[in-house]
C-alpha cells in the first residue's frame, strides 16, 4: 500500500514537471519574449541582400553563374530597361523627327537661288569613299532597325502582328543585328582610316558654329573639305561606333569578359549611344537628302557642282584648284577643274 502511494506521488510529481517545462516554452512563452523561438532567429531575405548585396546559393553544375538568384543591380536594370529607356529612345528619335520636321516646313532646304549652277563639276569623293559611306550606312541602318525592336517592338509591334508573328521577327531581327554588327565595325575602322586627316578641327570651324553653318539664315562661312557640323557626325559615328562595338561584343560573348554587374552596364551604355547615334543620322540623312539641295550628289554620282562647292566649301576648292594649277593630283581620283 505504502508502495502504491509513492508511485502515485512520483507519476503526478512528473506530469506536474512536464506540464511546467512545456508552459515555459510554448507559443505565449514565446509572444512575452521568455525560451527559444527558432523562427525568430532564422535569416531573412531582406538581411541577405544588406549584409551581401544579393542573393546566392550553392549549385553543383560547372556554370557557377546559376547560384545567383537575385542582386539589386538587376531590379535598376529592369527598371532601366522597362522605364527610363523607353523614354530616352522616345525623346531623342522622336524629337529629332519633329524639329527637323518643323525645320524643312518652316525653313525650307538650303537652296543655292543666288548661286546657280555653274555646269562644271569637281569630284567630292572618289570610289573608294562612296563605297565606305554606303556600307557602314546600311549596316548601321539595319542595326538600327532591330536593335530599336528591342526597345519598342513588343510596344508598337506585337499588337499589330500579333504574339506568334512577332516573336518570329524579332528571332530574325536579333541573328541580323548579331552578324550585320560585325560590317559595321568594319565600316567604321574604314572611315576612321579614309577620312581622320579631314577631320581634324581647323581654323574655319569657329566661325562656322558661330554662323550656324547657314541654316537660319543665307551666311555660308569658308569651310575646308568637310565643316564644322560634318566633322561632329564624324567623330559621332567614329567614337559612337567604338562604344557600340566594345559593348556590342560584350553582349555577343556573355560572361566571357565581365560578369553580371559588368553585362548590364555594357547595355545600359549600348542602348543609350544607339539611340543617340540614331537621332544623329536622321539628322545627317535629312541634310544629305531634303535638306540641302545638291548635297545628295556628293555621295551619290561623287561629283558637285563647282558652283555648290564655292558656296560650302570654298577652302577646299581653292585647295584643289591650286593642286591642279601646280600639277599635283587633288583629293579624288579625278582633277579639280580650274578657274
Amino acid at each position: 500500500m505504502r508502495f502504491g502511494v509513492q508511485l502515485l506521488r512520483a507519476t503526478l510529481m512528473a506530469l506536474a514537471l512536464l506540464v511546467t517545462i512545456g508552459l515555459g516554452l510554448g507559443p505565449a512563452s514565446a509572444q512575452t519574449g521568455g525560451g527559444f523561438n527558432p523562427t525568430a532567429s532564422a535569416v531573412k531575405e531582406e538581411q541577405l541582400l544588406r549584409e551581401l548585396n544579393k542573393l546566392e546559393g550553392r549549385v553543383s553544375i560547372p556554370d557557377g553563374k546559376a547560384s545567383l538568384l537575385e542582386q539589386p543591380q538587376g531590379r535598376s536594370y529592369r527598371g532601366f530597361r522597362e522605364g527610363a529607356l523607353v523614354w530616352i529612345g522616345a525623346i531623342a528619335i522622336l524629337g529629332m523627327l519633329l524639329a527637323l520636321a518643323w525645320f524643312y516646313f518652316s525653313k525650307g532646304p538650303i537652296a543655292m537661288e543666288d548661286s546657280p549652277e555653274s555646269g562644271q563639276k569637281i569630284q567630292r569623293f572618289n570610289g573608294l569613299e562612296r563605297f565606305t559611306h554606303w556600307f557602314t550606312a546600311t549596316a548601321f541602318i539595319i542595326l538600327a532597325i532591330t536593335g530599336v525592336n528591342y526597345i519598342f517592338g513588343k510596344r508598337l509591334l506585337m499588337p499589330v502582328l500579333g504574339p506568334d508573328a512577332f516573336a518570329t521577327w524579332s528571332q530574325w531581327a536579333k541573328y541580323a543585328h548579331n552578324f550585320v554588327s560585325w560590317a559595321f565595325m568594319l565600316g567604321v575602322l574604314i572611315m576612321l582610316v579614309v577620312w581622320v586627316k579631314d577631320n581634324i578641327p581647323d581654323r574655319y570651324d569657329r566661325a562656322w558654329l558661330r554662323a550656324g553653318g547657314g541654316f537660319f539664315n543665307k551666311s555660308h562661312p569658308d569651310a575646308a573639305r568637310f565643316n564644322a557640323g560634318q566633322k561632329l557626325i564624324f567623330w559621332s559615328v567614329i567614337l559612337g561606333g567604338i562604344a557600340l562595338s566594345v559593348t556590342g561584343i560584350i553582349m555577343l560573348f556573355p560572361f566571357s569578359l565581365v560578369d553580371i554587374n559588368g553585362m548590364q552596364w555594357a547595355q545600359y551604355i549600348h542602348a543609350v549611344v544607339g539611340v543617340i547615334l540614331i537621332a544623329i543620322m536622321i539628322a545627317h540623312i535629312y541634310i544629305g537628302s531634303l535638306g540641302m539641295e545638291g548635297a545628295y550628289d556628293a555621295m551619290g554620282s561623287g561629283e558637285v557642282d563647282l558652283a555648290w562647292a564655292r558656296r560650302h566649301h570654298r577652302a577646299w576648292v581653292e585647295e584643289q584648284q591650286a593642286k591642279t594649277a601646280s600639277g599635283r593630283q587633288p583629293t579624288g581620283s579625278a582633277p579639280a577643274p580650274a578657274e
